[in-house]
Order: C-alpha cells, then structure tokens, then sequence
C-alpha cells in the first residue's frame, strides 16, 4: 500500500504540474511576444525604408508592405500515463510512468501594400504646414523639421538633392532655421488654430510678446527681414504656397513624404562601379552646400562587405548599404522620419494589430 500511495503521489504530482503549465501559457507569452514582434516590426520597417532609399536613387520602383496584423495561437496537449504492479517480493515488483505532449506556435501575419488612395495620402500628397508647426511646437527642433521637411518659405529655398532639380539652398536659408532654432528653444515664438469666419481653421504663428534679451530681439527682427514680414506685427497666418500673398503671411511649399525619401536617398555614397555603369547618378553630397552648424542629415555608407556595427543594413545590387550605429545623428533622422510617415499614415489600420490566443 505504500508503494501505491508513492505512485498516486507522483501521478498527481505531474498532473498538477502539466495543468498549470497550461495555465500559465497566456501569460508568461506576453512579456516575449510584445517585445519579440516590436523589435522585428521596427526591423523590418527600418530595412524596408532604407532599401526603398535605396532602390529610389537607382531608378529603381520602391515598395512599402504595412504589417496590418499579428495573430499568434499557442496550444499545449499533453498525456501523462502511470503504471504499477507489485507482489509479496517473490515475483518482484515494478512501475512504469510515461507522458506525451505537443506545443503549437502558429503566428499568422497579415500585410498590406500601399497603393491606390493610400499611396496617394501617404507618400505623394504635402505634408500640411500646421502639421510642421504641430511637430515644432511638440518640441522637435525647427531646424531638423525645416530641412526634412520644407523645400522653400516665403521663397526662400532649401537644398535640393533630387537629381532632375539639383539645387543648393538660398545663401540665407541656414540663417533663417539657425535663428528660428534659437527662438525655439528661448520659448519667444509659438502657434495657434483658430476659426476663421467660413469656419475652417487657420494656423497662427506669432512671436510672443514678452520681455527678451537683446540678442533674441535681434533674432526676431532678422527673421522677420529674411522671410519679408511686417516688422511691427507679431501673428502671422500659415498658409500651403511657394509665394505669401502680403506681410503677414509665411507660405510653405512643403514636402510629400515620397520627396523626403527622394532628398534622404541624394546622401547615399553609392559605388562609383555603379555610377561609370550609369546605374545611379553620382553623390551629390560634395556639390552641395551644408552647414557646418548643421552638417548632413544623414550618411548612408556602401560597400561588398557586410558592416560589422550596424544600426540598420541591407543588400542591393550586391552592395552593402547601411547607417552606423555610432552615427546618432542619421539614426535620428531615422527616428524623425519614422514619426512623419505614421503621422501621414491615414488609411487602414494605422499601427500593426497584434492579437495572440492563448487558449
């Protein structure tokens, strides 16, 4: 009898441990599921948007492939079997336990391209202007919107890298973001929406009315001759345009997310093997003007040889591109143009849907 009472303790002993395993499936997935998908979904993003920088500075057709959802099923089945005989110690006694169990992990991933409406929405379409000075007033720094951005501000031009419209920018546009940069981050300047009377809204940039040191004062004055406002008024509406219409109006041409990429592609050092091949034009980078202040917003390296520290690399044409993960700043302008394309992103599901059953 003591035998059987050490079999049935052991019997329940595994019984007990196989039901809570299976108990605790949902819960201890959480913490390897969330953080397993988010770090590959940002991966994924990220090569996705470097190769498309890429492709796009060959000529080539660039591709984006949205992760619209994750559902994950975990199953655990299982059997446990005991056996026992015994005699009187002239036949010897004996015992077998056994036990099966399976464990299913069966993630199904959806993905959507981005064509039609929005494509359309999402790449080819301007980002407002109250949307770049939404971005400003969250506290991201003028200079990086105005230079990812914009492409001119009351006529004032910025860089342009895009092969067919090579330009450099204006003489006082590095000015103009170096002085708005140091009015930002004085607190002097701001924004608001209001109603107009066909009940739209208007953006409303103003200089606030407060005591400034003289060098800020300064500044404003500065930023009001460059971009030709009227230097007693403090509000200026904001408005989509190439050409303000009076003094009191700052019009930016803004660009569309498509352009962004276009602009950030013209800092890639490609093979020169690929530009005597006429596969890619040449860097621009060394023809154009860029603030020492500000310096390139970011450097995409090439070569045969896969990096060895890497913020984010991948292949093409047989060439390693990649961004070094010493370089903080083209990690963030990565970061910078994560948060423009979810901020453009208006159709469908706006972020990746990750839904696991547990059961």
């Amino acid at each position: 009898m003591k035998r059987i009472t050490r079999y049935n303790i052991t019997f329940g002993a595994l019984a007990i441990f196989f039901l809570v395993g299976c108990a605790g499936i949902g819960p201890k997935t959480i913490s390897r599921d969330r953080f397993d998908y988010s770090s590959a979904i940002s991966n994924s993003w990220k090569k996705q948007m470097l190769l498309n920088m890429v492709k796009i500075r060959y000529a080539d057709i660039p591709v984006f492939v949205d992760v619209a959802s994750v559902i994950n099923q975990y199953a655990l089945e299982g059997e446990i079997t005991l056996g026992a005989s015994w005699s009187d110690g002239i036949a010897g006694d004996g015992q077998n336990v056994g036990g099966t169990g399976r464990y299913r992990d069966q993630p199904t991933i959806t993905y959507a391209p981005l064509m039609g409406k929005r494509f359309t929405e999402s790449l080819v379409r301007p980002i407002p202007p109250p949307a770049i000075f939404f971005l400003i007033q969250t506290g991201i720094r003028v200079d990086y919107v105005f230079r990812t951005c914009v492409q001119t501000v009351n006529g004032i031009h910025n860089r342009s890298g895009r092969h067919t419209m090579t330009r450099a920018a204006d003489p006082e546009f590095y000015r103009l973001i170096s002085l708005l940069l140091k009015l930002q981050q004085s607190g002097a300047v701001g924004m608001r929406i209001e109603k107009t009377k066909d009940e739209t809204e208007a953006t409303v940039f103003t200089f606030h009315q407060k005591e400034i040191s003289p060098e800020l004062v300064s500044a404003r004055n500065t930023v009001r001759r460059i971009l030709g406002l009227a230097p007693d008024a403090r509000e200026f509406k904001v408005v989509y345009g190439s050409v303000a219409r009076n003094d009191k109006e700052i019009a930016i041409l803004s660009r569309s997310m498509l352009e962004i990429i276009i602009e950030l592609g013209s800092y890639v050092e490609v093979p020169e093997k690929h530009v005597s091949e006429g596969r890619t034009y040449e860097s621009l980078l060394d023809q154009m003007d860029v603030s020492a202040e500000f310096g390139p917003l970011i450097a995409v390296d090439s070569d045969k040889s896969k990096p060895a520290d890497d913020f984010i690399a991948v292949r093409y044409h047989d060439y390693w591109f990649w961004i070094e993960d010493t370089d903080l700043r083209s990690k963030r302008t990565f970061a910078f143009l994560w948060l423009l394309f979810s901020f453009t992103e208006t159709g469908g599901t706006p972020v990746p849907l990750v839904t696991i059953p547990a059961g």
